[in-house]
């Protein structure tokens, strides 16, 4: 028998949107522009996925909280600007929310991204129709806190135990556990398939296409309940 998931849950950047080098580029800039030592991309890289906030006293440890309002600013100041290089969605992202969707599952997003950045997304990417509920990180406590995660189960009204998570860091997996919710990884994102296993994910994909090959075996769409 399938199993039935009545709510998919997204993750944002690295998952469903290709943000990885705008976002490293946006932190160096950012840190250029405030005096402060740039950091590697690997360090920037690793915190993509918690709350601006918190990614900036995990990239600067010991910063205090003027610096990191300073850092924060300017971070956002890049991001909205047309410098770096754009974000793209990853293969197969649009079209597996298309038919999601038509298929009659609650979709939401659970991101670290803020509002303002989230809502530009969804329009220049034409997906802000399809999903249900969004969550951001300046609405709630920074992944991995569960928060995000259980106000959509509470507004949407879906038990943990048909809901589906689906991130590409440790943040989102640990994120899941701790509100009791299956959660699965792509490994096309920030952090590794090991690391995502470890955490606690049940399975792993490489990419998006092999996520929805298992998604179509795994769930059933609310004709076949």
């Amino acid at each position: 028998m399938k199993n039935r998931f009545d709510l998919i849950v997204f993750d944002w950047d690295g998952t469903l949107m290709d943000s990885e080098a705008r976002i490293v580029s946006c932190m160096q800039r950012a840190a250029a522009d405030c005096d402060m030592t740039v950091p590697e991309p690997e360090t920037a890289r690793d915190a993509i996925g918690l709350g601006l906030n918190e990614a900036i006293a995990r990239v600067f440890p010991g910063i205090d909280a003027k610096s990191v309002g300073r850092l924060a600013d300017a971070y956002r100041t890049h991001w909205l600007g047309d410098e770096v290089a754009q974000a793209v969605m990853f293969e197969g992202a649009v079209e597996m929310v298309h038919s999601l969707h038509a298929e009659g599952h609650l979709l939401a997003v659970a991101t670290g991204k803020s509002r303002r950045g989230l809502d530009k997304a969804l329009l220049e990417s034409g997906l802000e129709a399809f999903f249900h509920m969004t969550r951001c990180a300046d609405e709630a406590f920074s992944k991995p806190h569960p928060q995000m995660l259980l106000d959509i189960l509470t507004d949407l009204d879906t038990p943990p135990e048909r809901a589906l998570m689906i991130g590409d860091t440790e943040f989102d997996v640990q994120m899941a556990v701790s509100a009791r919710v299956a959660v699965v990884g792509v490994a096309h994102g920030v952090h590794s398939a090991d690391r995502l296993l470890a955490a606690g994910a049940k399975h792993c994909f490489d990419d998006l296409p092999s996520l929805n090959s298992w998604l179509r075996s795994h769930i059933a769409t609310p004709s076949m309940v």
